[in-house]
């Protein structure tokens, strides 16, 4: 009997039992070959002792066009199970970073948008509701009612914010009206703007902001943005009637609904689905933060689209300077009053980020909305609309900036 024979016969005496052994066991069977070495068969785990066969594994070395990759051998489908989750898992954990791209979006949708306004005509005033609704539904389903409850309980916290709000912003609003006006010789309707900017209530995208920096804080900041949005119905008119001598009507029904739409209707939906719907919230908690960033961007890019004459006219860039010292002063006024005023605080930092958002974020869309309603003068609506997209790009970069701050002192403590 030749020697091809014989292999024949042996590798026969071991092919039934080893395949009947490799369809009823977890392992992987894997063929690594050369021209140099001779077949062999890899088991992992080891065959178990009571299985062996009857005759010894002796091969003829391989030819190099016989030879086979590491990965060519099909592989036990508990392997390939593994490996599809740990994919899968890895997928998840990209969706919940994207977070991190909020500030690079939110400028190329503005930039999209100066070049191309096209591109977001499409997103009008009556997507902004559900859009800044989706977002408080995103922090909804991520906190829990005690978490709202504790809120109520921080009175100072919340008379702090408030004050920067009605009290310290305007002031700025007018410093910056008197300078842009007598100083540097803009309309008067430019100066208008900038003072209803300033005494408009805080924006919603601020606490979606601190949700993404501080997630303790967000219902402590949702609840600040409320009370300044509720309390907005009379304060807004009173501040401008003191300052620039405009009366405005004040619409309460029409407000209320629109916190209620916005804020109370969304923040219980996500409350009630976490609370009662675990599971469900699990599962789509991973595609949260990509869809918010999509609708932020929206945010950001459509007013600006939507005004883009006004924006591009001859004092586009002095407002947008203005724009900047208003919303860069305002994040740094919030920081450092309210590091002073709870310093001894055990969250100080938290409280400082977090009321330097409500501070540095306004409700742009709701001044521009009363400026196209109230005011003669389109130019008294640019500050508004050249505002949305800016504060929407500075506030995402502070959260950039100190959850890397956050994370290299957590390394350290480490």
């Amino acid at each position: 009997m030749n020697s091809s024979s014989i292999l024949k016969q042996q590798w026969q005496s071991l092919r039934s039992p080893l395949l009947s052994y490799v369809r009823k066991s977890p392992v992987s069977v894997r063929c690594r070959t050369n021209v140099t070495s001779p077949f062999s068969i890899h088991l992992r785990p080891h065959l178990p002792p009571h299985w062996s066969p009857k005759l010894p594994l002796k091969c003829a070395p391989l030819t190099s066009s016989d030879s086979l990759g590491p990965d060519q051998f099909p592989v036990h489908s508990g392997d390939l199970t593994q490996t599809l989750k740990q994919n899968w898992v890895s997928f998840l954990e990209i969706l919940k970073q994207s977070n991190s791209l909020l500030p690079y979006v939110a400028l190329t949708s503005t930039l999209i948008a100066l070049v191309i306004p096209q591109s977001f005509t499409w997103f009008t005033t009556r997507h902004y509701a559900p859009a800044l609704g989706f977002l408080m539904f995103a922090v909804g389903v991520n906190s829990k009612e005690k978490d709202f409850l504790d809120a109520f309980k921080r009175p100072t916290e919340l008379l702090t914010a408030y004050a920067c709000q009605f009290i310290l912003k305007p002031l700025l609003g007018y410093l910056l009206c008197i300078i842009s006006v007598n100083v540097f010789g803009l309309p008067t309707a430019i100066g208008a703007g900038i003072v209803l900017l300033s005494c408009v209530s805080g924006a919603q995208l601020s606490s979606y902001a601190t949700f993404l920096s501080d997630p303790e804080m967000a219902p402590l900041s949702i609840v600040m943005t409320s009370l300044s949005t509720v309390s907005a119905v009379f304060v807004t008119p009173l501040l401008l009637l003191l300052i620039i001598g405009k009366r405005l009507p004040i619409d309460v029904k029409g407000m209320v609904f629109s916190i209620t739409q916005i804020v109370l209707v969304p923040i219980t939906g996500g409350l009630l689905l976490n609370r009662f719907f675990p599971h469900i919230c699990n599962s789509i908690r991973p595609f949260l933060p990509p869809l918010s960033v999509l609708v932020a961007a929206l945010s950001a890019g459509a007013p600006i689209a939507h005004n883009i004459e006004s924006v591009k006219s001859p004092f586009g860039v002095a407002i947008f300077l203005l724009a900047v010292a208003f919303h860069l002063t305002s994040f740094i006024i919030g920081y450092i009053i309210s590091g002073f005023t709870f310093r001894d605080s055990p969250d100080a930092k938290p409280l400082q980020r977090t009321i330097s958002f409500e501070m540095g974020m306004q409700s742009s869309l709701l001044a521009l909305a009363l400026a196209n309603k109230f005011f003669e003068d389109p130019v008294v609506g640019i500050p508004s609309a050249i505002s949305s997209p800016l504060m929407s790009l500075m506030g995402f970069s502070l959260v950039l900036i100190w959850s890397k701050g956050r994370k290299s002192k957590t390394k350290h403590s480490t």
